[in-house]
């Protein structure tokens, strides 16, 4: 028999010996050597590298070798010096009468499983086995939108990750922490109310790395108005009327004055609105401008009011400090009568200080 034919006969022998072992394993196992156990079958430890990197195969080899072959499987990588792989990853690093080594860069997951080394030598066959063990960094595959609802709905997001070992996910409310908390791919919040509105992270962790994302969930619910508060103002002076509401989203502002509706400029009155606060301004208070008010906060989802009342403040002469305290308010409500009370405090101990 020719050499080639040799060597051709020699590769099917140990591709069905390694079949043959294989056959035998149940995948996911490191393969153990058949028979006796002085043999010269041998078990490598197993080889554990991360997805992307570079893994080195070696096998020792022996002056009494004659032929030699790496084995991925049912596949030959390499017979001798002779490439039979097509993996351009794939590539011959050593071959001596010390070692058979081979290398694969930029390692995956379909890399992993079982490789032999078979060798022959003068007398008897030889296999070297090793399980390669890929791990891949874990990554967050699949993840819930932004969600906007309203309130009292029931609300789940989802949150899937991929690696090797398996990551483990977990969600919290980063605006609350320990408020609500999650050790699970889902996250379930039944009749959801404003105060759970934020943002929430999802972790996905395993023993190579972490990978968090976030996500915001918006709460709209109806206006709430804070109780409006009345207003003394001296003929002629400024004054202004405060309406502050609470809203997702942010309400719109009415404003009436009894039942008729108040718009910008009109009768010398400016509406000013910023954000959550509308305000209604007088420049001139006139006898006219004296009365009830309303504000109403409205949006999508209801509306709520508020009432108000303006009324004259008269300004403190000489007639009124004798007829005791009176407390006078500015445009913004304040109190202005401390000059009050000190005058009439000068006049009740007048008596007194006229004794010495």
């Amino acid at each position: 028999m020719s050499l080639r034919g040799y060597f051709v006969a020699f590769s099917k022998c140990a591709l069905l010996l390694c079949l043959r072992i294989l056959l035998l394993v149940p995948a996911g196992l490191p393969v153990r050597s058949q028979g006796d156990p002085q043999s010269d079958n041998r078990v490598m430890d197993n080889i554990t590298v991360r997805q992307g990197e570079t893994v080195f195969l070696r096998c020792a080899q022996g002056d009494v070798v004659t032929h030699t072959a790496w084995l991925n499987r049912s596949s030959i990588l390499y017979a001798g010096e002779d490439k039979w792989s097509v993996d351009p990853r794939v590539s011959l690093v050593a071959l001596n009468q010390d070692e058979f080594t081979i290398k694969i860069e930029n390692v995956d997951m379909t890399d992993e499983g079982q490789y032999v080394c078979a060798v022959q030598t003068s007398s008897r066959p030889r296999t070297t086995s090793v399980h390669l063990i890929v791990q891949v960094p874990t990554k967050i595959i699949n993840l819930s939108r932004d969600v906007v609802v309203n309130e009292g709905s029931n609300v789940t997001l989802l949150c899937q990750a991929s690696g090797k070992p398996e990551p483990s996910i977990s969600w919290k409310l980063i605006s609350s922490p320990g408020d609500i908390t999650s050790d699970d791919e889902y996250l379930e919040i039944p009749a959801i109310s404003r105060q759970k509105a934020g943002t929430y992270e999802c972790t996905a962790v395993n023993d190579i790395d972490a990978d968090t994302q976030t996500v915001d969930i918006t709460v709209n619910y109806a206006p709430s108005v804070s109780e409006g508060r009345d207003v003394g103002v001296t003929l002629g002076q400024r004054g202004v009327l405060e309406c502050e509401a609470d809203a997702v989203p942010e309400a719109d502002f009415e404003w009436y004055k009894d039942d008729r509706r108040i718009f910008n400029g009109f009768d010398g009155m400016e509406i000013v609105n910023t954000g959550s606060l509308s305000k209604l301004m007088f420049f001139n208070v006139s006898e006219g401008d004296y009365g009830n008010y309303t504000c109403v906060a409205v949006n999508k989802l209801g509306s709520s009011n508020t009432s108000f009342l303006l009324f004259v403040v008269i300004e403190p002469t000489s007639s009124t400090l004798l007829q005791g305290p009176r407390a006078v308010q500015d445009g913004s409500g304040g109190a202005t009568g401390l000059q009050s009370h000190g005058a009439l405090l000068f006049v009740t101990l007048l008596p007194f200080l006229l004794r010495f």
